[in-house]
């Protein structure tokens, strides 16, 4: 198990390869959204949530307690996910053990990415980066570790 709190990007990049989807198609999308919000909901989590294919949006949810700022957090870590098709807590990292500034080193503007935990790549076996799970409204290593979860669930069923 992860220490998300204190892991390498080594571990990040073996959880990324321990979390492959079969397949992603829109039913496996709604499927992983509604999990994320069931289980938010359950928790009481002032969550927004969100699952694309590419860049193509299937799923999202704000539940009570989120607010448009959620759906700006969504956004920005989209795109990091996108550009780099891996965890936006695995760039932190990655860029913190490099002793790099993360958005000088890949020219881009922190008002538009956000390396911030809550966005995963979502990994098929067969075609490999196929989409992104977003999880906004935790702190970003909860963020991140919420989205795990949900999806080990997914995959592996409730531990």
């Amino acid at each position: 198990m992860v220490n998300h709190f204190n892991c390498s990007s080594y571990e990040l990049l073996e959880e990324e390869s321990a979390l492959k989807l079969p397949k992603l198609e829109i039913s496996d999308a709604l499927k992983i959204g509604e999990n994320a919000k069931l289980k938010a909901m359950n928790l009481n989590l002032p969550l927004a949530v969100e699952v694309r294919i590419g860049e193509w949006m299937i799923y999202h949810a704000s539940l009570p307690g989120s607010s448009i700022d959620n759906q700006l957090w969504l956004d920005r870590k989209a795109r990091v996910v996108i550009l780099k098709h891996h965890s936006t807590l695995f760039e932190r990292i990655s860029a913190n053990e490099k002793g790099i500034d993360w958005y000088l080193e890949n020219n881009l503007n922190n008002d538009k990415y956000a390396i911030h935990g809550g966005g995963l790549p979502l990994i098929t076996k067969d075609k490999g980066f196929a989409g992104v799970f977003l999880i906004s409204g935790l702190p970003q290593v909860e963020d991140h570790i919420f989205g795990v979860e949900v999806l080990k669930e997914y995959l592996f069923g409730k531990n």
